[in-house]
């Protein structure tokens, strides 16, 4: 009875390890027979030459008008006139605001009254004093009321001009804070002017950078609000102090605005070049980073074989490498990390930096 039972259980068993056997018997062939070559690994591959490799400082700096101002009035008086909008481009000297001066025009217009008649009677004294009927002495007096009238008259102008308010350059207006008939003192601000052309940009680098700062020095200027977008400048100006307590010097960049895209406090990332290399390059997918060490896989004979190198300077998707490989050796830039020391490779296509 339990032979009947266990029969066809031992036949299933058997029956199984032998779909098994024959399941698995294929691929061990395939794997482990003699000639058959393991499946190479695609890759994309670049070949290692010496190129130019610029060295650039980067840096933050808060963007300033070249020239910025809050305009206020000299006078405390009733505005008369506004003359301009918010956010006008304005010239030099051009007239912004009038304020009440009806006292100040009469008494200009009295001066020159007593002035044409101050100079009729020094015309007059004069013609008698060369026939001696008047004394030099009474032709002194009336030079000398002639030009304390036209003092008097430069005095009155220098009060009427107080009570105007012009651009000092030519730039920007901001927000108007005044309005038409409001009295204004000396500390009211009436609005901003900005000149926008050129933007100055200060900010600090490391002092051992110093020694490659000069006047002139071109600069690239990049901000959030211009993504893609670079402004092209100059450095203006280079502290003659190192602060130490940062170890940091204080560098000015002039940046040309034209179109007026910078404005003042926008934050900006300076890129300086300090110098260029003669280097060698690869792709920073090259590398593969293994604890405090850097390794590459280079290409030989179709085969991948695993190198250490040593890096240097980087910069966005480039590596400078000091050593470990030499100009003409073909690295894996992709699919570096399907690859043993040793595994065959196939070669998909090559980079470019």
């Amino acid at each position: 009875m339990l032979k009947k039972i266990l029969s066809p259980l031992l036949i299933a068993t058997i029956a199984l390890i032998g779909l098994l056997i024959f399941l698995n018997y294929p691929s061990q062939t395939q794997q482990s027979g003699p000639g058959r070559a393991r499946s190479a690994t695609p890759v994309v591959i670049f070949n290692v030459a010496t190129t130019e490799f610029p060295v650039v400082v980067e840096a933050l700096g808060t963007a300033r008008a070249n020239e910025a101002v809050s305009l206020t009035s000299q006078q405390s008086d009733i505005i008369q006139q506004v003359l301009f909008d918010d956010g006008d481009v304005v010239e030099k000297g051009q007239l912004l605001l009038a304020m009440n001066d009806r006292e100040e025009r009469a008494r200009l217009n009295e001066l020159n009254i007593n002035v044409q008649e101050a100079k009729r009677q020094l015309k007059r004294i004069s013609n008698l004093a060369k026939t001696s009927v008047a004394s030099e002495q009474l032709l002194d007096e009336q030079q000398a009321r002639v030009k304390a009238l036209n003092a008097q008259i430069e005095v009155a102008k220098a009060r009427l001009a107080e009570l105007e308010l012009r651009a000092p350059f030519s730039g920007k207006l901001g927000i108007r804070q005044v309005s038409l008939g409001a009295f204004i003192t000396p500390s009211d601000v009436v609005t901003t002017l900005d000149d926008l052309s050129k933007i100055k940009v200060d900010f600090s680098i490391s002092e051992n950078h110093l020694p490659s700062l000069a006047n002139g020095q071109m600069a690239k200027a990049i901000s959030v609000a211009y993504p893609g977008e670079t402004f092209d400048g100059i450095i203006s100006s280079v502290n003659s102090r190192v602060d130490a307590n940062t170890r940091s010097v204080q560098v000015r960049a002039l940046i040309d605005n034209p179109d007026l895209k910078l404005r003042p406090g926008m934050l900006l990332q300076i890129n300086l070049q300090k110098n260029v290399l003669q280097s060698l390059v690869v792709p920073e997918k090259a590398i593969i980073p293994n604890e405090d060490k850097q390794f590459v896989f280079v290409v030989e004979a179709d085969k991948a074989v695993q190198k250490e190198v040593v890096t240097g300077l980087r910069r966005p998707g480039v590596v400078q490498i000091v050593s470990g490989l030499n100009e003409g050796d073909v690295v894996v830039v992709e699919g570096a990390l399907r690859l043993r020391n040793g595994s065959a490779v196939s070669i998909l296509s090559e980079a470019t930096l």
